[in-house]
């Protein structure tokens, strides 16, 4: 009995039966922590030289303008090009850029101008990489796991969101040690990228289009066609603009939390209550009223947010940060989902495209919402003030649009090219000549 009921609550693991996706989120998983623990330091760093909240933010905008243009791009060739080659490649510019930001720090060149170059390089390879590894997914896992093969995914990934931000928060700590933290991240995307060269060979299916702007505008038309889809970007971009706290975390780790350790708390809180979530998620692949069930959980998520910002405690802020991240993974789970079960496999890179301009850009918006806000009134008011309304504007926005609260994902019968997926995963399984 109590078998049974662990069972209905506990992760679901068959799609890590399939050796593909295992090696793909075992590979992104471990990137992950080097990924996330370079993200703080690069955000301390940033406070150290400049003293600025602000100039903080800014590292969102220099984040941005690449992740955008190349995302929309990288997902259009990832339909294009067989999908592991650009893994790989993008992967490689990432790989290099952590390099470029160890050698800054043993050099003390102590430039924010600097960093914002690398850290816009760098997220011009996050985002080609990002899509590419999305579209991956439903060519090698079937259909019916999706929901719990993007569960363990976002786990995985939340998990290294856990764990980067502590590391750093103890290799950084008060002798602020970046070039450290730079170097493990190197040495962690090394078994990534490992990862990726063990993958079968993903050529494009379908009808082939030239990457450009023509096959760009034509995910985007797709994306106007589907308005569950859509709103399923239009409230992840909310939940992010308005009620992303991180560029707040470096000056209230230091004045109201006492320095050293707390900042890295404060970031790894979000990933910890998502770990959570995803270790309790195997209620999740059978809820079929996914656009209700993401309005909710972005709702949860902003209130969280909001009350964390008015704890007075460092272990209250974090337990509630924690709590807003379990609604997250809620979230990211069905937006993915739904992605994944609407797109047909010949548009899924261009969609996944625009999901990662949507996510990662959403979250770079929002440091620059919170650095501009705290720097004309305070911190704490622009952490609450945003979780606020963010519930407010994400409950408005999906009244407004019945067919996504009605949405029902059992009765999806978007067109697809899955039907003769099963015949190509056998395909690239044997491709892959190397055992695993």
């Amino acid at each position: 009995m109590i078998r049974r009921k662990l069972s209905l609550i506990a992760v679901d693991v068959r799609p890590l039966r399939e050796r593909d996706f295992r090696r793909l989120w075992f590979g992104n998983g471990v990137a992950f922590v080097g990924y996330n623990l370079t993200a703080v330091a690069v955000a301390v760093q940033v406070y150290d030289i400049t003293r600025s909240s602000l100039y903080v933010g800014l590292l969102g905008i220099a984040a941005l303008v690449p992740l955008i243009g190349f995302g929309l791009w990288g997902g259009a060739v990832a339909d294009a090009v067989d999908r592991r080659l650009l893994l790989i490649a993008s992967s490689c510019v990432m790989w290099v850029i952590t390099g470029a930001l160890l050698l800054q720090a043993l050099l003390d060149v102590r430039s924010g101008w600097l960093i914002l170059a690398l850290v816009a390089i760098q997220s011009a390879g996050f985002a080609v990489a990002s899509p590419t590894r999305g579209a991956i997914l439903p060519r090698i896992v079937p259909r019916e796991l999706l929901p719990a093969a993007n569960t363990l995914t976002f786990t995985m990934t939340t998990l290294g969101m856990v764990v980067g931000p502590l590391i750093a928060g103890v290799v950084i700590g008060r002798r602020h040690n970046y070039s450290a933290a730079y170097a493990i991240d190197a040495v962690l995307f090394t078994v990534s990228l490992y990862a990726s060269l063990r993958l079968p060979a993903l050529p494009p299916l379908g009808e082939i289009v030239r990457p450009g702007l023509r096959s760009v505008l034509d995910g985007l038309r797709f994306i106007a066609t589907q308005p569950v889809l859509l709103m399923s970007f239009v409230v992840d971009i909310i939940a992010m603009v308005f009620a992303m706290p991180k560029a707040l975390f470096p000056e209230l780790g230091e004045t109201q939390f006492g320095g050293g350790p707390a900042v890295g708390w404060l970031f790894a809180a979000i990933a910890i209550g998502s770990v959570v979530g995803g270790l309790m998620s195997g209620w999740i692949g059978r809820i079929h009223r996914q656009g209700l069930a993401l309005t909710i959980a972005v709702v949860a998520w902003a209130l969280a947010v909001a009350a964390a910002g008015l704890a007075n405690s460092l272990w209250l802020a974090v337990v509630l940060l924690a709590a807003a991240g379990a609604a997250d993974l809620v979230s990211a789970v069905f937006r993915q989902t739904i992605l994944q079960s609407v797109a047909p496999d010949e548009m899924r890179g261009r969609l996944q495209g625009v999901f990662i301009v949507v996510v990662a850009g959403g979250p770079r918006l929002g440091d620059l919402r919170a650095g501009a806000t705290a720097a004309f009134a305070s911190a704490t008011v622009s952490w609450v003030a945003g979780g606020v309304l963010c519930a407010v504007v994400v409950i408005a926005v999906a009244l407004c649009v019945p067919a996504f609260l009605r949405y029902d994902a059992s009765r999806q019968l978007a067109p697809r090219l899955d039907a003769h997926l099963p015949n190509v995963r056998a395909a690239t399984r044997k491709s892959a000549t190397k055992p695993s």
